[in-house]
């Protein structure tokens, strides 16, 4: 499986070890950035950018999934989100890491580098890679009224 991953400065750490450590394991890593630390860096173009070499992937038919790192996640994962085709989750625990999956069909991770220690991290990524879609009908029919609304913008009940 190809697993795209940005960050920004917050999660440089984090991003770094999960690379090695998923490659390791088996899991082909592509990085989107940043390549040397900087401060002031804002991270909506390497998390964007992520977000569109996955959803490119999984039109294209390619076992892709991705992580987006900060200080919190949530900027991230915002920033993902903006992304047709990406449905992004914010997860904290391994349970959040699998529901991601299994209930809302998650391609993308948001993860805090400031609110986990590597170890943490690495369980709930991991968690949230190994996960599958459960396809159940209540699942697809709601994710299904969410790309509804992303393409016509108009609100399914």
């Amino acid at each position: 499986m190809r697993v795209h991953i940005a960050t920004d400065h917050a999660g440089m750490e984090l991003s770094a070890h999960l690379v090695a450590h998923l490659t390791e394991v088996g899991y082909e890593m592509v990085d989107h950035g940043p390549q040397e630390y900087d401060a002031l860096d804002d991270y909506p173009g390497f998390c964007l950018r992520a977000a569109e070499a996955v959803a490119q992937d999984r039109r294209a038919g390619l076992d892709s999934l991705g992580i987006v790192l900060g200080g919190s996640g949530n900027g991230e994962q915002i920033s993902a989100n903006k992304v047709a085709g990406i449905r992004a989750a914010l997860i904290w625990n391994e349970d959040t890491a699998r529901l991601a999956r299994e209930h809302n069909d998650a391609n993308v991770a948001g993860l805090g580098g400031r609110q986990h220690s590597l170890e943490e991290a690495t369980s709930v990524v991991e968690t949230f890679l190994r996960a599958d879609w459960s396809g159940e009908d209540r699942h697809a029919r709601r994710i299904g009224k969410i790309s509804h609304y992303e393409a016509t913008g108009e609100i399914l009940d």
